[in-house]
């Protein structure tokens, strides 16, 4: 199945690295709308198309699907118009600013009979599988703590006086839908949607989140969420049961699982997989879904990514934090 990419960050070639390590994908073009910029990264990766133009790429005979990770409020428009031109889409997390966006492009996509994958990578690795086994060992679930707490350079430039896209409203930024979204998603891919869930961000002037603490109330336990882009920390994620805690490195890799039983000082590794590019699971797993036409995988997948989409979005706004694509 042959791909194109839009965006040239780093998280594009990770995913191309990534692709590279399937059977089922081969990157074929690249756009960028600079055509020196596009064709220099063609050249490095290797691909047959250069496209400067979002709707020429869409209609090219040459490709059957598309990754997007171009800035995070222009993906709703990249992403309409390849369902639109019958191409399969998966989309950097996050997918839309909102639900409207969400549901208008899921309507799309059926209408034209392809795909759209939400790129929550952390879902996919064999990790995932692991934690699900170590919550049989710990028993009745009563807290949980996910940090993903990670500075980002860009915020030296934001207190420069420059307009980083991650931390303005106009590029629908902020802490909660860039970090946050990881450890949301591995809740709600682990326990479902929470019943509750209540935000209390560090707003900054720009308007956006620049660290804040979700916390989600299921039935039988209450799970804190830390997310920041403005401080650091090297805190493990902890699953604490009745019979004993789940521990584990960042909720966008979950390296290194493990088991400690109450009442021992015992570590009980879990099979882990430390690939450093775990986004080779996800490619995989999306070019699987597309050929075999895995309909109970897309829907569990679907579903997660409405879950945590309706979860930021009305913790968002609770908290007055509007996108610029949603003010009237």
């Amino acid at each position: 199945m042959k791909f194109g990419t839009v965006g040239t960050g780093w998280i594009t070639e990770a995913f191309i690295d990534a692709a590279r390590e399937t059977k089922g994908l081969t990157l074929a073009a690249v756009y960028s709308r600079q055509t020196d910029k596009a064709e220099t990264f063609a050249e490095k990766h290797n691909a047959d198309f250069v496209f400067t133009n979002i709707k020429e790429m869409a209609a090219a005979e040459e490709l059957d699907a598309v990754y997007i990770a171009s800035p995070n409020t222009l993906h709703f428009d990249h992403v309409l118009t390849f369902l639109e031109h019958k191409k399969h889409v998966i989309c950097e997390k996050p997918i839309f600013s909102n639900l409207k966006e969400w549901e208008k492009a899921h309507v799309t996509a059926s209408k034209n009979n392809v795909f759209l994958f939400e790129a929550m990578r952390n879902l996919h690795s064999p990790n995932f599988k692991s934690l699900q086994e170590g919550l049989k060992q710990i028993g009745q679930v009563r807290s949980m703590v996910l940090p993903f707490v990670q500075y980002s350079s860009r915020y030296d430039k934001y207190l420069a006086g420059e307009e980083p896209n991650i931390f303005t409203t106009k590029f629908s930024g902020g802490a909660l839908v860039d970090l946050g979204v990881y450890p949301l998603s591995l809740s709600v891919g682990l326990f479902g949607k929470p019943d509750t869930a209540a935000y209390f961000p560090v707003k900054l002037e720009s308007g956006v989140d620049g660290s804040g603490t979700l916390i989600l109330k299921y039935p039988e336990f209450t799970g804190t969420i830390l997310c920041s882009k403005i401080a650091q920390s090297s805190n493990h994620c902890e699953i604490h049961g009745e019979k004993g805690t789940l521990f584990f490195e960042n909720p966008g890799n979950m390296y290194t699982p493990s088991v400690v039983i109450n009442g021992t000082e015992e570590e009980i590794r879990l099979e882990a997989d430390d690939h450093p590019n775990n986004m080779v699971y996800e490619a995989e797993e999306f070019a699987r879904i597309i050929e075999s036409g895995d309909i109970d995988a897309y829907e569990w997948l679907k579903q997660i990514s409405y879950d945590v989409l309706e979860v930021t979005e009305k913790v968002r706004k609770e908290n007055g934090i509007i996108f610029d694509s949603e003010k009237e």
